[in-house]
């Protein structure tokens, strides 16, 4: 499970193959993205599963907080490709294939739960605005 390749991102580059990025600055370093931004790097793989299982292992280690361990710098936080790459192959690592592959299942459900919740807070906001305005 370790056909992946970690890279810092250029601006303005494409790629081809199945890939995600790693916002590498800030407090959020470690958040994996669907689309690039200046400060992140890129994790290109083999086959659209493995992208989809390391996209979901980078989430769940963010939100585990294992890359803060990492984090360096006073003024902006930012984590090195080395640590990155690392607390990546050590947590491919830990985890076996099939118990994963049922922890993503459960982890895409949650994120679209938390979807559902967040649009219906934002219609409930909404409702309020037009009620206020008669």
């Amino acid at each position: 499970m370790s056909n992946f390749e970690i890279r810092t991102h250029q601006t303005g580059r494409t790629y081809s193959g199945p890939h995600f990025f790693i916002l590498c600055k800030g407090l959020n370093s470690g958040r994996p993205m669907p689309e690039p931004c200046p400060n992140c790097f890129v994790v290109t793989t083999s086959s659209e599963d493995l992208r989809e299982s390391l996209f979901y292992l980078c989430l769940a280690l963010k939100v585990g907080k294992y890359f803060s361990y990492y984090l360096k710098g006073s003024v902006i936080p930012f984590i090195c490709i080395t640590d990155a790459r690392a607390v990546i192959k050590n947590a491919l690592q830990m985890n076996e294939k099939q118990a994963w592959d049922q922890k993503i299942l459960k982890f895409q459900k949650i994120e679209a739960f938390e979807a559902n919740l967040k649009l219906q807070l934002k219609t409930i906001s909404e409702l309020k605005m037009a009620l206020l305005r008669f």
